[in-house]
């Protein structure tokens, strides 16, 4: 059953459950219940009825007690996908990823493979942080959304993992901008060089692309090395015309007495020849 169809049977059995607690004074779920004398889909229900609370831990506890009394019954399944689901939204994101993988490994043929794929992406993905700050989440991320995109692209879930791709692409580029700055301002343009440089090569579908390449230009002129700094430019303008950094790097090198073009045969040469065959950015 797909996870969609899960959804309409939450529907169906809160209206039921709703009902029922209306016309009665007793809790009739009580996490105190003994679940053993319950069938599965009764003890399903009491999960799904603790997440219409927003009490996701404890469905969570209903989701893997059919895991334990009902292995490898169609509810223990479903429950499974529920269980890694509720667990996300508490938030406890190892717990999360580990029933999402336990699902994969479990049943890889399912219909809701893809979903418990992006669920285990979405535990690393939630957990990106500023980009002040150490970026392994993101990387994790990348990884795990790729598995999204690559093994269930005609999924629900390739789209919105293609758009959290990016934002995650974007967010690797912006730490090595940040860092780069940071050498930079210090004056310690080789280590500076190093970080733009990885933005040009590795990140140039980022937003990022044009300020790295100015200040590349920046860079190159404090150590006097002109031709790269010049190249670096030509590339900015070719991309990047109506640029207000390619007009900075324009002023930079006028000031300078150099105009933008390529020249030398370092890294930057080779980009600019594949520019200009059409074969970057």
């Amino acid at each position: 059953m797909s996870f969609g169809n899960l959804r309409g049977v939450w529907i169906l059995a809160m209206v039921y459950l709703l009902t029922a607690s209306a016309c009665s004074n007793s809790n009739t779920f009580n996490l105190s219940t003994d679940v053993e004398d319950l069938t599965a889909e009764q003890i399903f229900q009491k999960g799904e009825y603790e997440l219409s609370r927003k009490r996701y831990k404890e469905g969570a506890v209903f989701f893997s007690e059919i895991e334990r009394l009902y292995p490898y019954s169609d509810w223990a399944k479903r429950a499974l996908i529920m269980q890694a689901y509720a667990l996300h939204l508490e938030p406890i994101y190892e717990e999360s990823r580990a029933a999402a993988q336990r699902f994969i490994d479990f049943y890889p043929a399912d219909e809701d493979a893809a979903y418990a794929a992006y669920l285990l992406a979405l535990t690393y993905y939630d957990q990106i942080a500023d980009v002040g700050r150490d970026q392994g989440a993101t990387i994790e991320a990348l990884q795990a959304l790729r598995v999204v995109i690559e093994q269930y692209p005609n999924s629900d879930y390739a789209e919105p993992a293609k758009q959290k791709f990016d934002l995650a692409f974007d967010q690797l580029a912006a730490k090595e901008m940040e860092v780069g700055r940071y050498y930079l301002k210090s004056k310690n343009y080789s280590a500076a060089i190093n970080r733009f440089r990885t933005v040009v090569e590795k990140f140039q579908t980022t937003a990022h692309t044009a300020e790295a390449l100015h200040r590349l230009v920046e860079a190159y002129i404090s150590l006097g090395l002109t031709q790269e700094a010049q190249t670096a430019a030509a590339i900015l303008g070719h991309n990047y015309p109506e640029s207000s950094w390619y007009d900075d790097s324009y002023a930079l090198l006028g000031n300078a007495g150099l105009s933008p073009g390529a020249s030398g045969s370092g890294w930057l040469s080779q980009i600019y020849r594949q520019v200009l065959k059409g074969q970057w950015l």
